[in-house]
């Protein structure tokens, strides 16, 4: 009697429904969430809390039991809270999530080939590692159990689909028609780019597991992010708009796009090479059918298959597991740095 309740779920709806459905009337329901993972320092990281059914007086006493964590509280709702954790979580985790699955499905570790080398490479193959690294539940549940979650996902392999088929038909134009459009719906006009980057370059660079090289970075067409934009315009979300709700590793995927299409050479660049060269062809056709894999398992709400396609593949990075989080801690420290010193 007089107990404040909550949960620290990434995935509110159904939560909320369940503390309703259990939860004598007299009792106050707080949620929380702390929108970063197990291995990121709390200070000054987001920390949502909903006040669903509760005083103001419990809010206050919830918010001075959260104080030693020294976190940012945003207040939202539980509706909002989901939506907001799916525009900045859904689309990229699906990104990572496929690429790692289209390596293993080519039996590539790719920091050991020449052709990903460079500072996007480095953070595609240390994100994705990262995200293995991981129980498969937690990106299970949020993708299965959210369903503005599942709507993204489902346009990710629909923009994978698209965006490859534009490739194989030689179809430049059509191509580049399609990626300026959904730039400029996500980020503006190419003219406009008025503030800094979220990540500086050299912290792109500076973070790889292979051995040090100074081959030069091979034109890729990164397929993963040109979808990725491809899908945040389709579905009218602008990841900005969320950055109250930021972590690191959500800068740093946002960053990294960012990057790729704050150049219009390097954009370009990306263009002509999904276009003409059949380097990764190989690659972006595993990767599409990986795309489309994890949709459907989605869409069905399949949790066991979802962990038979997970567990797989992390079994097959797992030797790099222990490097790869090295190099990852590394990179998410200088990210913080960067974007203390930047003030953002």
């Amino acid at each position: 009697m007089g107990a404040i309740v909550g949960g620290q779920t990434s995935c509110k709806c159904p939560e909320i429904k369940a503390l309703e459905e259990y939860l004598p009337p007299d009792v106050d329901i707080i949620s929380c969430h702390s929108l970063h993972g197990p291995g990121v320092d709390t200070h000054n990281q987001p920390l949502v809390l909903i006040q669903h059914r509760a005083p103001d007086a419990a809010l206050r006493k919830v918010e001075s039991v959260f104080s030693c964590l020294r976190s940012k509280y945003v207040y939202l709702t539980a509706k909002e809270h989901d939506r907001i954790t799916a525009d900045t979580q859904a689309v990229t985790h699906a990104a990572f999530l496929s690429m790692g699955k289209a390596w293993h499905a080519n039996s590539q570790f790719p920091w050991e080939l020449n052709r990903y080398v460079g500072g996007i490479e480095n953070v595609k193959i240390n994100t994705m590692l990262r995200i293995y690294g991981q129980k498969w539940h937690v990106y299970a549940g949020l993708a299965i159990l959210n369903p503005e979650a599942r709507k993204q996902v489902a346009q990710y392999a629909e923009s994978v689909t698209a965006l490859y088929k534009l490739m194989l038909k030689g179809d430049l134009e059509g191509l580049r028609n399609r990626v300026y459009d959904a730039r400029d719906k996500v980020f503006g006009q190419a003219s406009n780019w008025d503030t800094d980057p979220l990540i500086e370059p050299s912290i792109l660079s500076s973070f790889s597991l292979g051995k040090p090289t100074d081959a030069p970075a091979r034109p890729n067409n990164h397929l993963s992010l040109l979808a990725m934009v491809d899908c945040w315009a389709a579905l009218d979300i602008v990841p900005y708009d969320h950055m109250i709700c930021s972590t690191p590793l959500f800068r740093l995927r946002l960053g990294v796009t960012e990057h790729l299409f704050r150049s219009q050479t390097l954009l370009d660049e990306t263009l002509r090479t999904a276009v003409e060269d059949k380097t990764y062809r190989s690659d972006d056709l595993e990767f599409t059918f990986a795309a489309r894999g994890w949709a459907e398992c989605v869409s069905l709400g399949h949790f066991e298959t979802w962990e038979k396609r997970f567990v797989d593949t992390q079994e097959f990075f797992r030797p790099r597991f222990a490097d790869a989080k090295v190099v990852g801690d590394r990179m998410m420290k200088r990210v913080l740095e960067n974007y203390s010193e930047e003030g953002k």
